[in-house]
């Protein structure tokens, strides 16, 4: 039972941590990543499809995306959902294909990314906690329902903080690479 409660506290931390690590993805560097585009979706055929669904994404170089559309008719519906999407990007359509140019990052943009970043992160850390705090309730549950003695709840306590501190060191450390990278781009 203790075991069962530590697996599960463990998959929901490292949910957490994933969590923080597909947002931090998603905030851009100045580095073109199709990884910018993944949340864009497009009016296509009367419903709303992923960008990835409609077109070929693809970085020839450090600061552009290009779209190539399956459907050359989707040109249209591709370069307004990116203009909807509030990222700040402006596509050039030249028929064909759509290229994004990304273009670079202001000192000032670079301080409000690195405090969006720890935003993200004093959430995921938050998730973790929360995590934290639930596995050992359920563990103090299980002990009186006398599923278990007294020293293996003790036991799976500290388990459970020992697997908090390790997420929240690997937020931290998410942090810290995505920050270096912002800064010195």
């Amino acid at each position: 039972m203790v075991k069962e409660i530590l697996k599960q506290s463990d998959d929901k931390m490292n949910k957490a941590v994933e969590v923080v690590r597909l947002e931090f993805v998603k905030i851009r560097t100045g580095k073109a990543t199709t990884a910018l585009l993944d949340g864009i979706r497009v009016d296509a055929y009367g419903t709303a499809m992923s960008l990835q669904q409609v077109a070929n994404l693809s970085t020839p170089d450090a600061h552009t995306i290009t779209i190539t559309p399956w459907d050359k008719g989707m040109i249209g519906p591709i370069d307004k959902a990116i203009q909807a999407s509030n990222l700040g990007l402006n596509p050039v359509a030249d028929g064909t294909v759509i290229r994004v140019p990304i273009p670079p990052l202001t000192e000032e943009r670079r301080k409000e990314l690195v405090k969006l970043i720890k935003k993200f992160a004093e959430e995921g850390k938050i998730a973790v906690r929360n995590v934290r705090r639930d596995g050992i309730e359920h563990l103090k549950k299980s002990e009186k329902a006398e599923h278990f003695s007294e020293d293996e709840r003790k036991r799976g306590e500290t388990e459970v903080q020992k697997m908090t501190d390790r997420h929240i060191a690997d937020i931290d450390s998410l942090v810290g690479l995505k920050e270096k990278e912002i800064m010195e781009v």
